[in-house]
């Protein structure tokens, strides 16, 4: 027994796992890691159908409501584990990072057999063999700033791609718990994203999206900014497709606008979280910037890049906030005339500066904020997307549009969604002319 190895068990049980994922694409991506550390380990990923031997949780904090669900959702499986106590359930991610939380969490679920934060991810193959061989309980939360870039993957969204290029965050924005969660900037080497887009062109992938809590602030430890590394992708990779996010306004530079702007196989789109119109609420927010310089940021990329996409992040009801400040807000919307925007009612998150703020505004004040400015945004896309119609694109073969099963889905180059009919396979690209209009699609007709 002392020699039998973790792979051993689980291929000769023929153990299957399934991963449950929430939050932002960075998330989604460290799911991929996931898989492939459990797969590399010997577990098949389960049938839709069927009840799986290993459960994980890859947990987000940002919001409140991804909290509550995941607290709802592990404690639903107690009674599986109580059918099959040989069952593997873990919890991982963001939310485990926080102070306090894994031991909160490890208490109130003590049928939870591994816990992990964000920073012990490539530890996982040990905390698995504690859980299957040994029968003990692993809980791992340490503040470690290793970053981890030799991680199997096991991709599931061809033919789109996830890089991460950096982790972490010194932004402090006082209502985000992301750099405490997930620590100080870390950047990778500049070589080693490089091979890795690299790779995944030679393997038939199409568009890459490059992941980090501000890229334009990549390059911490190396001898390469955002700019610069954007260039060496779009020249050497031979990737079609190159889109990035999430970029911080106060670290957008001219010349990563006109680094956009020079290759073709970067996406002509650009997401700049704007947060709030307010001066005041900005200062509060500790984002750096004010609305005069995002205002002006809009305008050079509107310049240098004609049909430039736009898209952008808003928080309504920050501590504080009065109906001025979000007058504020509902008139750079006005202005700006974003293609799309991430709107989100604040939440108050323990361990940041501003849950500790005066003036918590009123839930019910939050929720007429919220409409009204989805109200104005849907009616703003509508229009950005009737601007489309009568116009080709070369859309990117997504897969079978779920509308229709005679249709297929892509996205321009811009991001726009397109249904059209046809018989494709995902990764290829169709010239396509936008016909109709609605308010979150575009449809249209190949060529």
């Amino acid at each position: 027994m002392d020699n039998i190895t973790l792979f051993d068990i689980v291929t000769q049980k023929k153990l299957t796992y399934r991963l449950i994922s929430y939050g932002c694409q960075m998330n989604t991506h460290e799911s991929e890691a996931l898989a492939g550390i459990l797969e590399q380990a010997g577990f098949l990923k389960a049938e839709d159908d069927k009840t799986p031997d290993a459960v994980f949780f890859n947990t987000c904090c940002v919001r409140e409501h991804a909290e509550s669900r995941v607290f709802g959702n592990v404690g639903a499986l107690k009674h599986l584990k109580e059918e099959n106590p040989d069952m593997i359930i873990g919890v991982c991610g963001c939310m485990m990072q926080q102070d306090g939380m894994a031991d909160k969490f490890a208490k109130r679920f003590p049928f939870v057999d591994i816990v992990f934060g964000t920073k012990n991810m490539y530890r996982l193959p040990e905390m698995l063999y504690s859980a299957v061989v040994l029968k003990q309980r692993c809980i791992m939360i340490e503040a470690e700033d290793t970053l981890a870039d030799d991680m199997p993957i096991k991709r599931n969204s061809y033919p789109l791609s996830y890089v991460s290029i950096m982790q972490g965050c010194n932004n402090f924005c006082s209502y985000c718990i992301v750099p405490y969660v997930r620590g100080r900037e870390r950047s990778r080497a500049p070589r080693s994203v490089i091979e890795e887009v690299a790779a995944l062109a030679r393997e038939g992938y199409k568009e890459v999206m490059l992941l980090g809590q501000n890229v334009n602030s990549y390059g911490l430890g190396t001898d390469c900014d955002f700019p610069r590394l954007l260039s060496m992708i779009a020249e050497e990779t031979g990737i079609p497709r190159i889109r990035f996010m999430t970029s911080h306004p106060k670290d957008a530079s001219e010349e990563l606008i006109k680094t956009v702007k020079k290759y073709p196989n970067i996406c002509n789109s650009l997401h700049l979280p704007m947060q709030s119109g307010s001066n005041g609420i900005l200062k509060m927010m500790n984002r750096k910037y004010t609305r005069e310089h995002y205002l002006s940021l809009i305008e050079k990329a509107r310049r240098e890049i004609p049909g430039v996409f736009l898209s952008t992040d808003v928080i309504v009801g920050f501590p504080g906030e009065t109906e001025e400040d979000f007058a504020l807000t509902m008139d750079m919307m006005e202005r700006v005339r974003f293609d799309a925007a991430y709107t989100f009612i604040y939440s108050r998150r323990t361990g940041t500066r501003a849950a500790e703020f005066e003036n918590q505004i009123d839930r019910a004040v939050k929720q007429r904020r919220i409409a009204e400015l989805i109200d104005l945004q849907s009616e703003i896309t509508y229009e950005s997307n009737k601007s489309y119609v009568g116009s080709t694109h070369r859309i990117l073969v997504e897969g079978a549009s779920t509308r229709n099963e005679n249709e297929f889905c892509g996205r321009t180059d811009t991001g726009k969604m397109v249904n059209f009919e046809g018989s494709f396979k995902p990764g290829d690209f169709v010239d396509v002319r936008i016909t109709r209009a609605k308010k979150t699609t575009l449809f249209g007709e190949t060529l």
